[in-house]
């Protein structure tokens, strides 16, 4: 497998020798790195490198294995401190011209995720960037935070309190000065 150093990759299938594997590094630049992470809504993609084969499957078929590393920053969901995340990883997407037909009726995800539509021409900084996408944490929290209570009223009028919003807790001390009034 030979690595080929590239910062955009698209890679005409049609002009690759159909006899053997293809080896590829994508290790995008600082301005290609920005723009991935504005994309994917990250504070800062720090790195991104990811080792790309391209193996022929049958007489059409394509299978892209891509072992990937990326440091990812991310705000917070609770108090939006950044949080710097690695992920190490390898995925596979096999390039297909006979796609299964889903019909009008299934609203399941396939079984096999991995397939895609062959294209004439892969996009290697997209498909890693998907692969990026779905490998992030969905709600990055700093460990030590905490939901904190936010008080929202008028002056003048009470604020509502965690314990007010429980109508039921009412209940139990309406019952017990029941239950006091028949003993008595």
């Amino acid at each position: 497998m030979t690595n080929k150093p590239s910062h955009t990759a698209s890679i005409p299938l049609s002009k690759l020798p159909a006899d053997r594997a293809h080896g590829f590094l994508f290790a995008p630049d600082a301005p290609l790195r920005r723009e991935i992470a504005g994309a994917l809504d990250l504070l800062e993609l720090r790195k991104l490198r990811a080792a790309i084969e391209l193996a022929p499957e049958g007489k059409q078929d394509w299978r892209l294995t891509a072992e990937w590393g990326a440091t990812v920053v991310q705000a917070c969901v609770a108090t939006l401190d950044p949080i710097t995340t690695r992920i190490d990883q390898t995925d596979t997407i096999l390039f297909t011209a006979k796609m299964p037909q889903i019909t009008e009726s299934e609203t399941e995800m396939p079984e096999d995720d991995t397939l895609e539509p062959l294209v004439p021409v892969l996009d290697v900084s997209a498909i890693v960037q998907e692969m990026v996408s779905l490998a992030l944490p969905a709600y990055p929290r700093v460990a030590e935070s905490r939901p904190q209570e936010t008080v929202f009223s008028e002056p003048g009028i009470t604020p509502m309190s965690d314990d007010d919003a429980k109508p039921f807790a009412g209940l139990a001390g309406l019952r017990d000065q029941l239950k006091k009034s028949s003993d008595t």
